[in-house]
């Protein structure tokens, strides 16, 4: 599949200016022109978030890779980064399309010429149906796949495409109690599935579901929650029935993707992963939880950077990062080291505050007002929508500016 390369490359030229908060102050000319005069890490200001290069090229190897041993298909959920130069690179390495969670998402994917999406969610609102009516009449070559999960949905979108000349692939959406979104029960999905058969303007496509509401860690109590979920999607996979001759089936988020496989690899559909945050991995959550825990792991590419502001305490340093730089979510960012100093032993995150983080040192520990301190830091997801610009670094070398579209 595809994206616009011409409107990729057009990126490197776009104005820098003060709107960027990554930018060291004073910057002006273009991307491509600050680039050009070989910036490295030092030149800029903090608070910062960075992203390593050839970390991530890893981690996009190293998952289309495993993918097509599987013989699965990746769509990876591009709401991780919402930046179309690593969705690139990404469908580059054999992805088959994207995954979008909004309708905001999917504009920024069909302005950069995705041509094939996957909206991991009922689409209702009728202007966004209308648009999106227009984008599937208007481009033959553009492929898009929703959900529902509920005979309203259905009657939603049905009543905003009537009459479309292409009607509209949907996945009907499993659920289970405590989950998200999706239908609770095999009756009430035979149901949802009939009202789609049953609308002319849409048409069943394919099983949708989404593990990772039942675990939040690799032991064996979530283990073993999501694996009775994956075996709830087979069952009902076997009793719809579908109208394409390539059902798709599709869940896998980046944390339990490898059960995903082993449950419903053996189904005759497309089988369909939508693993998002490996792309950048982490220090935290996904290095805790990954199926890549052993062996060759996913590399985490994402770091905080933060000055000391203020040792107001033998044993506290505050760094003028916070909650707006971030991400918190998921566990507090890990301090690693300070440039020019070595690895800061013992030190920790207590509290991120909105402009501020709280770092508990030893009390003889040499961190001074002014050092630099590197943070690993937990949860993709919320670390990328704070930044509209991240560089790319290898080493200290700033091999680009990425550009996110949140």
């Amino acid at each position: 599949m595809s994206i616009d390369a011409e409107k990729i490359k057009a990126l490197r030229d776009e104005p820098l200016d003060w709107r960027y908060k990554a930018l060291p102050t004073g910057v002006t000319g273009t991307v491509a022109g600050f680039l050009a005069d070989g910036p490295v890490l030092a030149d800029f200001g903090t608070p910062l978030l960075t992203l390593d290069d050839t970390a991530i090229e890893h981690n996009i190897t190293l998952m289309a890779r495993w993918a097509a041993e599987a013989g699965v298909t990746l769509m990876p959920h591009g709401k991780t980064t919402m930046a179309p130069e690593l969705w690139r690179r990404q469908l580059e390495a054999g992805a088959w399309g994207i995954t979008l969670a909004n309708l905001p998402q999917l504009r920024v994917a069909r302005a950069f010429g995705v041509s094939r999406v996957m909206l991991a969610a009922a689409l209702l609102d009728p202007a966004g149906l209308a648009w999106i009516r227009r984008e599937l009449e208007e481009d033959p070559g553009f492929h898009f796949l929703c959900w529902v999960d509920s005979v309203r949905s259905v009657e939603i979108m049905d009543a905003a495409l009537r009459g479309t000349r292409r009607p509209v692939d949907v996945c009907l959406e499993l659920g289970a109690p405590g989950g998200r979104t999706g239908v609770r029960g095999a009756a009430e999905a035979v149901a949802v599935a009939d009202a789609v058969r049953a609308a002319p303007s849409l048409r069943l496509a394919g099983l949708a579901g989404y593990e990772g509401s039942y675990g939040h860690d690799a032991s064996p109590a979530s283990l073993a929650a999501v694996r009775r979920y994956l075996e709830g999607l087979a069952g009902l996979f076997g009793r719809l029935a579908f109208e394409t001759g390539e059902p798709i089936l599709t869940a896998g988020g980046s944390a339990y993707f490898d059960q995903v496989v082993d449950v419903l690899g053996g189904l005759p559909a497309r089988l369909v992963l939508r693993s998002g945050a490996y792309v950048i991995h982490d220090d935290g959550f996904y290095r805790e939880i990954s199926p890549f825990r052993t062996g060759v792991p996913f590399r985490p590419a994402m770091h905080g950077w933060a000055r000391v502001i203020s040792r107001p305490e033998p044993g506290l340093a505050l760094l003028d990062a916070g909650k707006r730089d971030l991400p918190f979510d998921e566990g507090l960012p890990e301090p690693q080291y300070a440039r020019g100093k070595g690895e800061l032993e013992g030190a920790r995150v207590t509290a991120v505050m909105d402009q501020h983080t709280y770092l508990a040192v030893d009390p003889a520990c040499d961190l001074a007002c002014g050092d630099v301190v590197r943070m690993g830091l937990s949860h993709p997801c919320t670390a990328m929508d704070k930044w509209d610009l991240v560089p790319l670094v290898d080493g200290d070398a700033v091999v680009g500016l990425l550009r996110t579209f949140f």
